[in-house]
């Protein structure tokens, strides 16, 4: 474990190792990450951090290892979820009982503004907005419920997080990092109906307290060479890469043209009503990367029609924004 620049947790489970051996490689295989096993432990990579098993005469040792103390929080809330699934209690070396859930920051918002005719863009204040731009693109805005004081997730003792529930739940909607600085984050809002998220932001909730949870998710691929589908949701994910490739990039998007707000004018940049159609037309060569984002029955048959034409799951990405 000592290729990573290392925040660490150990905590142990005082019981016979095979049960916890077997629950981490069908976790490793539903997840699809690398997973070594030795004869003297057992271990999978994710999210670039390390757990490991190491089986004792009584008991089992799980150590954690990541390069982020919120990723180690991460780790420690899943491992102790999958364990205790099948019956495992584990005893942690030490846990901020009561602290926010890891990669929780709280923010006031300071603006909303209407950026187009389907998009409205709302900025957070926070200190420590910053390190939103580093680890994906993505977070979690939590809002409760209308007329709710909110309740944040906090870590138990067992070392999980516990979410409000009941009328206390919290709205958990993913977006995409727009914009940031040092102590400001941006998003954009697709109007659309029957959205808790848009009955708040119409309210324009200036001064009013939410929480973001993250960062994650893909951020921009690398290649020489990339290719981009998307929707109108995708919209703000797509302006991120194509500002940051350092490759060449082509984007196709299923958007209103008076949606491309910074795009106007991009030669690299086509709009289009008919995205599966538009990339049954493309042809991708060697070493090239097909990114592809949309609703989950549009992101189904994108995910089919690459892998028939051939391409490997290294060749792409294909991700159901929304469905």
């Amino acid at each position: 474990m000592s290729h990573l620049r290392t925040y660490r947790s150990t905590g142990t489970v005082c019981r016979p190792a095979g049960a916890a051996v077997a629950a981490l490689k069908a976790r490793a295989a539903a997840w699809d990450v690398p997973l070594t096993e030795t004869g003297d432990y057992l271990s999978i990579s994710v999210w670039g951090c390390e757990l490991r098993l190491t089986p004792q005469p009584d008991s089992m040792t799980i150590d954690l290892a990541a390069p982020e103390q919120r990723l180690i929080g991460n780790l420690r809330d899943n491992a102790s979820e999958l364990f205790a699934e099948i019956g495992l209690d584990i005893t942690w070396d030490h846990v901020n009982t009561g602290e926010l859930a890891p990669g929780l920051s709280l923010m006031r918002v300071q603006d909303v503004s209407h950026i187009s005719r389907n998009f409205i863009r709302v900025r957070l204040t926070g200190s420590d907005a910053a390190r939103f731009a580093h680890g994906g693109y993505h977070f979690r805005l939590l809002l409760p419920a209308p007329g709710r004081q909110p309740i944040w997730p906090r870590v138990a003792s067992s070392g999980r997080v516990r979410w409000p529930d009941g009328e206390d739940a919290l709205h958990r909607p993913v977006f995409t990092v727009s914009d940031l600085g040092p102590d400001w984050v941006e998003f954009d809002i697709f109007r659309h109906a029957n959205s808790p998220t848009m009955d708040w932001v119409l309210k324009e909730p200036i001064g009013e307290t939410v929480g973001i949870m993250g960062p994650g998710g893909g951020g921009c691929p690398d290649g020489d060479r990339l290719h981009l589908f998307g929707d109108q949701t995708a919209l703000p994910a797509m302006t991120r890469i194509l500002a940051e490739s350092r490759g060449d990039v082509t984007a196709h998007i299923a958007c209103a043209p008076h949606d491309l707000t910074g795009l106007s004018g991009d030669p690299r940049v086509s709009c289009t009503d008919d995205l599966i159609g538009r990339l049954s037309d493309a042809h991708f060569a060697k070493d090239e990367f097909v990114w592809f984002a949309a609703h989950a029955d549009l992101a189904r048959a994108a995910r089919r029609h690459l892998l028939d034409a051939g391409l490997t799951k290294r060749d792409f990405l294909v991700a159901s924004y929304w469905s």
